[in-house]
């Protein structure tokens, strides 16, 4: 018998690490000042996600793929240099 790797990954989970690592494959077609930048990003992203994204929430992180993939779709064109983002942080006024 073979040796064990581990707890067997749902779809999600495997979805989301191909993500990953096709993030990182399209980062090593760009320059390595981009690369890096892409590398950053990517990972700063999945571990933000990872905190702030309850596992249960199967709605909001096929939204979170979509989106990954149209990033990477992009990313994988010659003419794309990195990636951005924008964060939107709406504050409650407490007082009326």
């Amino acid at each position: 018998m073979g040796a064990s790797r581990g707890p067997r990954l749902s779809g999600m989970q495997k979805q989301v690490l191909a993500l990953y690592r096709g993030f990182l494959r399209a980062a090593c077609s760009k320059s390595p000042e981009d690369r890096h930048r892409i590398e950053s990003f990517v990972s700063a992203e999945f571990r933000r996600n990872s905190k702030l994204v309850d596992r249960k929430n199967f709605l909001y992180i096929e939204y979170l793929l979509r989106r990954g993939k149209k990033q990477l779709e992009q990313i994988n064109s010659a003419a794309t240099l990195g990636l951005s983002s924008l964060n939107l942080r709406f504050c409650e006024n407490r007082k009326p």
